[in-house]
């Protein structure tokens, strides 16, 4: 079942291709009711799909995966409602890591030796791994992501 506040189009589209290209099941169907849901609006993606022609839509997600054809509409928009949340979530954790007692009331404070955290809970996994294999994240291991250094201080 597609959530379109929490799913990746292009994940549930490459499963559709995997399984069109196995025939195992009929996957048209739930690619149309997902395009639909995220009102995706990529002629050659709803071609593919309408056409029900596996080979165009393996070849779509092959350029998704390689960087070579922009991600759909509503996955750059979930991706950047993520890495807001992921940030936010971050700066909350390394303030609260700040205010601790401890600095010293006259002293200048001190810094936050905090720079990756779990995150938010409101996105699936999936969700997180993607902007790691886009480089958006760094993967720490154990649920841990980190910004990359040159995004650490912007």
């Amino acid at each position: 079942m597609f959530d379109p506040r929490t799913t990746l189009l292009c994940h549930l589209l490459r499963a559709s291709a995997e399984e069109a290209a196995s025939g195992a099941a009929d996957p048209w169907p739930a690619a149309r009711e997902a395009i639909a849901a995220a009102r995706e609006t990529d002629p050659g993606l709803l071609a593919a799909v309408e056409a029900r022609d596996a080979a165009a839509l393996r070849a779509i997600v092959e350029e998704w995966s390689a960087g070579k054809r922009p991600l759909p509409e509503h996955d750059r928009d979930l991706l950047k409602r993520a890495m807001r949340a992921f940030r936010k979530r971050l700066g909350v954790t390394q303030l609260d890591d700040e205010s601790t007692v401890g600095g010293g009331p006259m002293s200048g404070g001190r810094s936050s030796g905090i720079s990756g955290v779990s995150p938010p809970r409101d996105y699936p996994r999936e969700i997180w791994l993607e902007l790691a294999r886009q480089g958006r994240l760094v993967n720490r291991g154990q649920g841990v992501f980190e910004l990359p250094r040159g995004l650490r201080d912007s």
